[in-house]
């Protein structure tokens, strides 16, 4: 199929049906507008954006409707407002409210625990390769960073990682499920690695995939910090809430660690993305649809990485890693001249690529275009 015939495709495959894709009753019904114009946004106006983890189902309408509610108080500083998003957040917690620090999205709660704890030749212990936004801040503020690679199911080797801690240790990065191999740590050994660590430094839990765990009881390292362990764990709204381009996340931690974190917090959630956020909390309804379309989609991208007999980790996430077996930067390219964005590098697994969810037909887009690619 030429360039153009597919991008056309691209642009018109699935919009008649849209409304079917959503499913039946009320919430279809709601949505089902919403959903049709953010699938045309996405395949007319440019590439397929396979590659940055975003939920292109979001925000819902609820989310968009406490938006422009809160128009009217966007003359206002933001901390005039965050207190209810604090308290909405440690009720759905279980924790106190002076264990949650507001942050504009996760990666700022990331930067803010880099700089926390990678001061003056600190020393901090992560996976590789994971997502690098806390090492690699922590390192421009001085900070030396061991790398301990995955094993050989593209899962932390926390026994490495705990034979890497010496007395300079400030901070183990743990990102779980993982970004970006989307590969999940046992229950029992995440949680006994995190107690047994935490009694050595401060353990980071990077949950900003959990919402798309289905393992049944999964614990969260929020239940550590209940117990006033040395455990941060941060959340974001910009995965299955489809909030990436707002901004809003938070960190959970002890309260006197929360509070070193917050005064190294330079950028909190603005007025819009409180209202958004805490519409997000109660849209239930549109929580659900995000994940079982992440489910619909990864199994269509399974299937398609099965046929051309290439490697995959089965993701605990909304994206797939498989290996295409050809550089990276190849891959990328080929992907690109036929109208698809799919993931940066990751060394060094050099012929691995990351491929996001996207509506379910875009990942049929990605399909067909996978077979040309590889």
């Amino acid at each position: 199929m030429a360039n153009l015939d597919r991008r056309q495709w691209l642009r018109t495959a699935g919009l008649a049906g849209a409304f079917s894709m959503l499913g039946g009753g009320a919430f279809a019904r709601e949505q089902g507008a919403n959903m049709l114009r953010i699938v045309s946004n996405n395949t007319a106006n440019g590439p397929l954006r396979l590659s940055a983890n975003e939920n292109p189902y979001g925000p819902s309408q609820k989310m968009r409707q406490a938006m422009m509610d809160a128009f009217d108080n966007m003359c206002r500083y933001p901390w005039g407002y965050a207190r209810e998003l604090v308290e909405a957040l440690a009720k759905r917690h279980g924790v106190t409210n002076d264990h949650i620090v507001l942050t504009a999205g996760s990666g700022e709660g990331l930067k803010a625990a880099g700089l926390t704890y990678g001061l003056h030749g600190s020393e901090i212990v992560a996976a590789q390769p994971t997502y690098l936004a806390l090492m690699e801040y922590a390192q421009q503020f001085g900070a030396y960073v061991h790398y301990v690679p995955l094993n050989e199911h593209l899962v932390h080797d926390i026994d490495a990682m705990s034979k890497r801690l010496t007395g300079n240790t400030r901070l183990v990065f743990v990102c779980n499920p993982n970004n970006p191999t989307g590969t999940l740590l046992p229950a029992a050994r995440m949680k006994s690695f995190c107690e047994n660590l935490s009694q050595r430094t401060v353990v980071f839990a990077d949950e900003a995939y959990f919402d798309y765990v289905t393992e049944p009881g999964y614990p969260s390292m929020v239940d550590l910090v209940k117990q006033d362990l040395n455990v941060i764990v941060s959340r974001t709204f910009s995965k299955v809430y489809g909030m990436a381009g707002i901004r809003s996340g938070y960190l959970i931690a002890r309260p006197d660690i929360a509070q070193r974190l917050r005064e190294n917090t330079m950028a909190g959630p603005s007025v819009p993305a409180i209202a958004a956020s805490l519409a997000a909390l109660q849209d239930e309804a549109f929580y659900q649809f995000s994940l079982q379309k992440n489910a619909e989609a990864l199994q269509i991208m399974y299937a398609a990485l099965d046929s051309q007999q290439l490697s995959y980790v089965k993701s605990h996430a909304n994206f797939v890693f498989f290996n295409a077996r050809k550089p990276i930067q190849e891959i990328q390219s080929e992907f690109s001249k036929r109208g698809v964005q799919v993931g940066r590098p990751f060394p060094p697994l050099n012929t691995w690529c990351r491929v996001s969810t996207g509506t379910i037909q875009e990942v049929k887009g990605f399909a067909q275009v996978l077979r040309e690619v590889v």
